[in-house]
C-alpha cells in the first residue's frame, strides 16, 4: 500500500517533469536545438528536441532523493548523463551513428565492469536446461545493450509511441516486481511512467500545437537504456527475480520491429542502419489509419505481449514455451513484413470497401 507521502510524491514528480519540459523547451528554442521538417519527418514547424533532456533531469532529482533504491546509481546516473549528452550532440549536429555505438558499447562494458550487471544466463528457453552463457556473456551483453537502446530508438517515430511503448514496458516490469515484493523496484518504474507522462501530452500538443516536443535520440537513448538496465537487474543471477524471457515479451514490439527492418533491408542489400519509412507505424499509415490510430493500436498490441509475458512469468509457463512462440510471433511479423506491399494494397482495399 502506498502512503501518502508517496502520492504526495507522485504528484511533486509529475510536475516537476512538466516543468522541467517548458523551461527546456525554451533554452532549445535559443540554442536550436529543434526538429526541423524533411522527406522522413513530415511534421510541421521546428519542435523542441527536449524529452530526453527534461526526463533525464528528473531522473536525477529522484535518484539524489532516493539514492538507494536500485544498486549502483552513481553508475547509472553518470551512463545517461553521457547518452542524453551525446544523444543531444546528435540531434543537434547529426554525428556519425558510429560514435554512437562506441559510447553505448563502453557504457555496456562500464555496466558490467563496474556495477556487475550482466546477461549471464538465457535461462532453459530450449528445453533442455538453463543455458549459462559464460565468457560469451559479456558479448551478449553488449549487443543487448546496444541492441535494446536502438530498438527504442527506431520506434519513435510518430507522436507519443515511443513514451507509450516504454510505459508499458514499465508498467508491466514494474507489476512484475511488485508481485515478487521488490517494492523499490516496482515504484522507480512507477516513477519513470510519472516522469515520462507529461512528455507524452506535450507532445500529443495537449497544452496546444505550438507547445509540441520531440524526444530526440538523448530521450531515446536514455529510455532505452534505462529499460535494459532494469530487465538485466530483474532476470539475470546476481539479483534473480523473474525469468529471462519474461523480458522479451515486456520489449516485444521495439524488439520484433527493429530485427525485421534490420532483416529486410539487409535482404535488399542496404545497410540495416539507412533510415527508411518502414516501421510498423508507417505500414498502419500507409494502411490508411491516422496517427492517433496507429498509437493506440501498436500500443495495444505492446501491451497484450506484456500481458502474455506477465501471465507466462506468474503462473510459470516452461521458458521454451514462451520463448518458441515469442518466435512464431516474430516469425510471423517479420513473414507480413516481407509481403507488406501486397497486404497493405489488399487492407486499403477493404478499408475502402468499408467505408463507402
Amino acid at each position: 500500500m502506498f502512503s501518502l507521502s508517496l502520492y504526495i510524491e507522485l504528484i511533486f514528480t509529475f510536475f516537476f517533469s512538466l516543468t522541467a519540459l517548458f523551461f527546456m523547451r525554451k533554452f532549445a528554442l535559443n540554442v536550436g536545438l529543434v526538429d526541423k521538417p524533411n522527406a522522413r519527418k513530415l511534421h510541421v514547424g521546428a519542435v523542441p528536441l527536449v524529452g530526453g533532456l527534461s526526463i533525464c533531469i528528473s531522473i536525477l532529482y529522484f535518484l539524489f532523493n532516493h539514492p538507494d533504491i536500485i544498486i549502483r546509481t552513481d553508475l547509472y546516473a553518470a551512463s545517461i548523463v553521457i547518452l542524453v549528452a551525446v544523444g543531444a550532440l546528435d540531434d543537434k549536429y547529426d554525428i556519425n551513428f558510429k560514435l554512437r555505438f562506441l559510447v553505448q558499447g563502453a557504457l555496456s562494458i562500464a555496466m558490467m565492469g563496474l556495477g556487475k550487471i550482466e546477461l549471464s544466463t538465457a535461462g532453459n528457453i530450449i528445453g533442455t536446461g538453463p543455458i549459462l552463457l559464460g565468457w560469451i556473456g559479456y558479448i551478449v551483453t553488449v549487443f543487448a545493450v546496444v541492441g535494446a537502446i536502438n530498438a527504442f530508438n527506431m520506434v519513435d517515430g510518430i507522436d507519443g509511441l515511443l513514451g507509450a511503448l516504454s510505459s508499458v514496458t514499465f508498467g508491466g516490469l514494474g507489476y512484475l516486481m511488485y508481485y515478487y515484493g521488490q517494492y523499490d523496484l516496482a515504484y522507480l518504474c512507477l516513477v519513470l511512467i510519472v516522469i515520462i507522462f507529461p512528455y507524452i501530452l506535450l507532445n500529443l500538443g495537449a497544452f496546444g500545437r505550438k507547445r509540441r516536443v520531440f524526444m530526440g535520440d538523448a530521450g531515446s537513448m536514455l529510455i532505452g537504456f534505462t529499460v535494459i538496465w532494469l530487465l538485466l537487474l530483474s532476470s539475470q543471477e546476481n539479483r534473480p527475480l523473474m525469468r529471462p524471457v519474461t523480458a522479451l515479451w515486456l520489449i516485444a514490439v521495439p524488439l520484433m520491429d527493429m530485427a525485421a527492418i534490420m532483416i529486410r533491408r539487409i535482404r535488399r542489400g542496404d545497410s540495416p542502419f539507412k533510415p527508411d519509412r518502414e516501421h510498423l507505424h508507417h505500414i498502419f499509415q500507409r494502411i490508411g489509419f491516422s496517427s492517433r490510430a496507429t498509437l493506440l493500436i501498436i500500443t495495444t498490441i505492446s501491451t497484450i505481449y506484456a500481458i502474455v509475458g506477465i501471465i507466462g512469468e506468474i503462473y510459470q509457463v516452461p521458458e521454451y514455451i514462451m520463448f518458441y512462440t515469442f518466435l512464431v510471433c516474430f516469425a510471423v511479423y517479420l513473414i507480413s513484413l516481407m509481403r507488406i506491399w501486397i497486404i497493405t494494397k489488399q487492407l486499403k482495399g477493404l478499408i475502402d470497401k468499408l467505408s463507402r
